[in-house]
C-alpha cells in the first residue's frame, strides 16, 4: 500500500517557518549541450548532505533548464519542490543544460540539504533517506503540471559535482518520416520530415563526423566553450518502431501463430525451430502499417533515432549535426558536402539546425563512489 505523502512529510523534519512561494524561473539559453568547466565548484557546509538526483522531463512547457527570472524552468520547478519539502531554499546544479523544448530521459543534478529539527530549531538531524527524498519531492512535482519527475536519488560526497564529474553524455534525436500529418501523440516529441529519408546515406555521413575533430561548423553563435575541438565517441542512425506502438491485426495474428508453434515445439531445441518462430521481424507493416488500412486507422511514420555520445558537446552541436544528417537523408547534401562542411570550420556552412522538440538527453554517465 502506498504511503500517504502527508504522513511521509510528517516523518521528516522541516524548518519551523512556513516556506514562502518561490517565483517560477527559466533557463538562459546559454548552452544546450556544452559542458565546459569554467570555475571551481564550491563545496557545501560540512553539516549538509549532498544528493545526486536524476530527473526526467518533457521540455515542451519549460523555458530550458537553467534559471532566469519570470520563466518556468526545470531548475526553478525543482528548487521550488525541494523548498516545500525541507522548508528552506536550495541551490540545484544540473549536469547538462537543455534549451526550451528539449526533453530529458535522465538529466542529473546535485543539491545540498541540511535536515533541521522541527521541534528543536537549530538542531541538525541525520540526513533523509534517499527514498524519502525521491517520494517527497515527487509529491510536490506532481502538483506542478506533472511533466517532471525524480527517477533516482543517491547520497554522494560533498565534493561530488554533477556537471564536472560527468564522464559521458548521450543524446537521442527522433525524426518521423512520412507525408502524413504528425500524430497528436507525437506533437512536440519529434521532428516531422515529410520526405523519405535514406538511412544508408545518413549512416555513411555519420562515419565522416564521428571521432576527434574541430567542430566549429557545428557550434552555434554564443558558445562559451574555450575550444571547438571535441571527440564524438558515437554518432549513429537507427530505424526503430514509432511510439506509441500498438500491434496491427496482422501482427497480432502472426504473433498468435508463432506462440502456437513455440508451444507445439516446446520439447525441441531452438536449433530445430523454424527461423520465423525464433524472432519476430518488423516487416513492412511494422513501420508503415498494413498495405490496406481500414477506416480510422492511421498509417505509421518511419521513425529514425540519431544517437550522439561524447564527454561533452558544444552549444547546439547535436541539433546542428542532425540538421546535416537530415539533409543527407533527403538528398539535399552528399557525403562530399558533409566533408566540406566539417572542413569549413564555420557554422554558416552547415544546414539549418534541427528543432529542439526531437532532442532528448538520454543518459549521463558517472563513476559513482
Amino acid at each position: 500500500m502506498t504511503e500517504n505523502p502527508k504522513h511521509l512529510l510528517d516523518r521528516v523534519s522541516e524548518s519551523p517557518h512556513r516556506p514562502s512561494k518561490i517565483a517560477k524561473t527559466a533557463a538562459q539559453n546559454l548552452s544546450n549541450d556544452e559542458e565546459e568547466q569554467q570555475e571551481a565548484p564550491m563545496g557545501p557546509s560540512p553539516r549538509t548532505q549532498r544528493y545526486l538526483v536524476a530527473i526526467e522531463y518533457i521540455g515542451t512547457r519549460f523555458s530550458g533548464s537553467q534559471q532566469q527570472p519570470n520563466f518556468r524552468t526545470v531548475v526553478g520547478v525543482l528548487e521550488e519542490a525541494f523548498h516545500k519539502f525541507i522548508g528552506q531554499p536550495v541551490s540545484i546544479v544540473c549536469s547538462s543544460r537543455t534549451d526550451a523544448g528539449v526533453h530529458a530521459l535522465s538529466n542529473v543534478c546535485h543539491v545540498d540539504i541540511q535536515r533541521i529539527s522541527k521541534r528543536k530549531p537549530g538542531e541538525v538531524l541525520p540526513p533523509h533517506e534517499q527514498t524519502v527524498v525521491r517520494r517527497a519531492v515527487n509529491h510536490f512535482l506532481q502538483k506542478n503540471e506533472g511533466d517532471i519527475m525524480v527517477i533516482d536519488v543517491r547520497c554522494v560526497p560533498a565534493d561530488f559535482h554533477a556537471r564536472f564529474k560527468a564522464q559521458e553524455r548521450t543524446y537521442f534525436y527522433r525524426l518521423l518520416s512520412g507525408p502524413e500529418p504528425l500524430s497528436t501523440f507525437e506533437r512536440d516529441r519529434a521532428w516531422h520530415v515529410p520526405e523519405e529519408l535514406d538511412i544508408l546515406a545518413m549512416q555513411e555521413a555519420c562515419k565522416i563526423l564521428v571521432g576527434h575533430h574541430d567542430f566549429s561548423s557545428f557550434r552555434a553563435a554564443g558558445c562559451q566553450a574555450k575550444s571547438p575541438i571535441r571527440t564524438l565517441d558515437e554518432l549513429t542512425v537507427s530505424e526503430v518502431v514509432s511510439t506509441p506502438y500498438f500491434p496491427s491485426i496482422v501482427e497480432r495474428r502472426q504473433n498468435n501463430l508463432i506462440m502456437e508453434d513455440l508451444h507445439a515445439s516446446s520439447n525441441k531445441s531452438e536449433s530445430d525451430l523454424p527461423v520465423s518462430s525464433i524472432s519476430i521481424g518488423n516487416g513492412a507493416s511494422g513501420f508503415n502499417g498494413e498495405a490496406s488500412l481500414g477506416f480510422g486507422i492511421r498509417r505509421r511514420h518511419r521513425c529514425f533515432v540519431v544517437t550522439a555520445r561524447a564527454r561533452s558537446f558544444l552549444y547546439h552541436q547535436v541539433r546542428l549535426l542532425v540538421g546535416v544528417l537530415k539533409a543527407v537523408g533527403t538528398g539535399n547534401l552528399t557525403i562530399s558536402d558533409v566533408e566540406r562542411i566539417l572542413n569549413a570550420k564555420s557554422v554558416t556552412a552547415a544546414s539549418p539546425m534541427a528543432p529542439p522538440c526531437g532532442l532528448y538527453l538520454g543518459h549521463v554517465k558517472y563513476d559513482l563512489p
